[in-house]
This record gives C-alpha cells, sequence and structure tokens, in this order.
C-alpha cells in the first residue's frame, strides 16, 4: 500500500513538472503579436479600448535620490492624455529642483525647466534626448490613451520575443520594442504570464568614448550609461477597464568618470478619468 502510494506521488509531481514544462516551453515559443493582443485584453475588450478618446490621472508622488546625494520629498503628478497628445507633470520641492514636465502635442515636445534658474534636469535632458518614448506612447505605459501598443504601426515598430525571464524573483513575459527611427536605444517590455498584464518597461542607452581624443584618452574612457525602468502594480478595474493604479519610475546614469545618480519616482494613481473634454492648452508647447 505503501508503495503504491509513493508511486502516485511520483506520478502526480512529474505532472506536475510536465505542466510546468509544456507551460514554461508555450510561454517561450509565443509570438509577440499574441503577447501584445492578450495584453490588450487583460486591459479591456476592444470596445471598450476603442471607446477611450481621453484620460486624466492624478495622484500623490514620492521622489528620493537614491545614489549620488540624498534627499526624499512627497509631492504630486498628473497625466492628461487624448490620443496621441500627452502632458506629464510631477510636481515636488527639493531644493532648487522643482520637478518636470513632459509635453506633446501630437508633432513636437516640450520640456519645462525643472529648476528656479531654468535649468532642466539630468532626467529630462535625458528624455528631451530620446523624446520618441514621449511621442510613440511608450513613457507611462498603459496609463496613457495613446499606449505604444494600442496602435502598433508595422512600418515604424517592430516587436520581437524574448521568451520567460527572471526579474525580481518572478517570471515574467518578455518583448523586445524596436522604434525603426531611433535604433540606440534597447528597449524591453515584461508582461505577467498568467494575466498578461504589463507590469514593466526597461529602456537602456550607452553614448561611447569621444573618439576625437587621443587612442590612449580614449581608452580610459567609460561609456555613459543610461537607465530607465518603470514598474506597474496595483492592477484595479473600473467601467471594464484595468489600469495600474501605481506607477514606479527609476533613471539611473552612470558617468565616465565613474560616478552614479539614481533618482526614484513612487506614484500612486488616486484618480483616474476618462473622456473629459480636455481644454487643448493642456498639450500647447512654447
Amino acid at each position: 500500500m505503501l508503495s503504491r502510494n509513493r508511486h502516485n506521488w511520483k506520478k502526480f509531481v512529474l505532472a506536475l513538472s510536465l505542466a510546468g514544462f509544456f507551460r514554461s516551453a508555450h510561454g517561450a515559443d509565443m509570438k509577440p503579436e499574441e503577447i501584445v493582443a492578450k495584453h490588450l485584453d487583460s486591459i479591456g475588450t476592444a470596445e471598450a479600448r476603442a471607446a477611450i478618446k481621453s484620460r486624466a490621472v492624478q495622484g500623490k508622488l514620492r521622489f528620493k535620490i537614491l545614489v549620488g546625494g540624498s534627499g526624499e520629498v512627497d509631492g504630486s503628478w498628473g497625466r492628461v492624455t487624448e490620443g496621441r497628445k500627452s502632458n506629464f507633470v510631477m510636481r515636488f520641492g527639493l531644493g532648487d529642483w522643482r520637478g518636470e514636465q513632459f509635453v506633446f502635442n501630437g508633432e513636437k515636445t516640450w520640456f519645462a525647466a525643472a529648476t528656479a534658474s531654468h535649468v532642466p534636469s539630468q532626467f529630462a535632458k535625458f528624455v528631451n534626448g530620446q523624446d520618441f518614448i514621449v511621442k510613440e506612447g511608450l513613457l507611462g505605459g498603459e496609463l496613457s490613451a495613446g499606449w505604444a501598443l494600442l496602435n502598433l504601426d508595422p512600418d515604424r515598430v517592430k516587436l520581437d520575443s524574448i521568451g520567460l525571464k527572471k526579474i525580481d524573483g518572478h517570471e515574467l513575459q518578455g518583448i523586445e520594442y524596436h522604434s525603426k527611427g531611433h535604433t540606440d536605444m534597447t528597449i524591453k517590455m515584461y508582461f505577467d504570464p498568467e494575466t498578461h498584464r504589463h507590469v514593466m518597461t526597461a529602456y537602456s542607452y550607452a553614448v561611447e568614448p569621444n573618439m576625437s581624443h587621443s587612442v590612449t584618452e580614449s581608452v580610459k574612457q567609460q561609456e555613459i550609461r543610461y537607465t530607465v525602468e518603470e514598474r506597474f502594480s496595483d492592477f484595479q478595474t473600473d467601467n471594464g477597464i484595468t489600469l495600474p493604479h501605481r506607477y514606479d519610475l527609476q533613471y539611473s546614469q552612470e558617468l565616465q568618470n565613474g560616478s552614479t545618480r539614481v533618482y526614484d519616482w513612487d506614484m500612486t494613481a488616486d484618480k483616474i478619468l476618462t473622456n473629459l473634454d480636455l481644454d487643448p492648452g493642456n498639450f500647447a508647447t512654447k
């Protein structure tokens, strides 16, 4: 009897192992188009998604300097989007640094000076230099009505599957996003393989040493590396649309002299409203 129970237990464990294997194999084999389709369904039905023309999000934030200084301050943030148009504001006070504002009017971007002396922050300089992440609806993920994955243009965007990746102890389904006009940045998006919700986007970009220097000087110089990580959690459903209510944005910069800066904005979406009649002034650029 004991032998038979052990035999049955082994069969049960084997069945669980095979189920996990086939789940992983299927996840690794999924085409990026399948991943995106399942992700969009996790937001809402095609009809519910198509009904969204504009969105306003607002809430609280906590800003921290994690590396390259110290400081922590509370503030507020807001995002209004109408189609591809966007106005993303993060307000706080930390010495001379007032916050961030990124505006896209459908054709061009504008970035508010982040300091009282009218100087952009390091993060604003980075986004300004890579403003396609605002224009293509990447920054902020599906909190935007113009989320990049909603209406992909195959002439401008290419997607590759990168299979299942373990991040922070969790297995996530990954795709790589290639903007055909901006090939220097690596963009990877990650999704929960069970719910298909978008939980993370990682952007990485490196600048080579200035080769106009002598060979000896160039060898000594390090790359400047930039990394942005967006994490999305606390998903809630309202009127048939499921969106994250917590958004963490982290920016890292490794300089040629070996110094590093890491900034973190931890945001909550306390209020999300849809299909508002938005003032066109929200998207005015200067």
